[in-house]
């Protein structure tokens, strides 16, 4: 598994991941910026999620569903607001409706994702910031942490081409 830890910092209102990979810089990114690739590991192992729109540039928008073992799904939307290759995205994220209108965009999170080549490969952290000690709390009991850090345990398949 690449996650090397994540933690959870209430006073700057943050929660990092930290991720080593085998791969260089330039496949990594591709993670991030191909919604194809992206579906492979961007939800948890049991929840996969799938892309719709993908206006990868910034200001530009994905929509994305992930499904449940029992078919439910949890709908969610990006503004990329970011993007410098290959070394950083950063994107506003939201949860949506079933037809990708948000829910309630006060209700966000601002996630960035560096990259950084490393002697061994690729060191990528993602860092999730909160508006609020309350919405951290609240995305963490819904297992946020847990749900990102099995699925970024999914990326050395997709990296290797799997």
């Amino acid at each position: 598994m690449p996650v090397l830890g994540s933690t959870i910092d209430s006073e700057n209102l943050t929660l990092t991941f930290t991720a080593e990979f085998s791969s260089p810089i330039e496949r990594v990114w591709q993670v991030w910026a191909d919604p194809r690739q992206l579906e492979r590991w961007w939800g948890p192992p049991t929840w996969p999620a799938t892309f719709g729109r993908f206006e990868f540039s910034v200001g530009g928008r994905a929509d994305y569903f992930m499904t449940g073992p029992d078919g439910t799904t949890a709908h969610g939307w990006w503004k990329f607001t970011a993007i410098d290759e290959p070394t950083l995205l950063a994107l506003e994220d939201g949860f949506a409706n079933a037809d990708g209108t948000p829910i309630d965009e006060s209700d966000t999170t601002s996630t960035v994702a560096n990259l950084e080549p490393i002697e061994a490969g690729t060191l990528m952290t993602v860092t999730a910031t909160f508006k609020d000690l309350e919405q951290l709390e609240k995305l963490v009991r819904m297992g946020m942490q847990e749900g990102m850090a099995s699925a970024m345990g999914q990326l050395d398949a997709v990296l290797a081409g799997a």
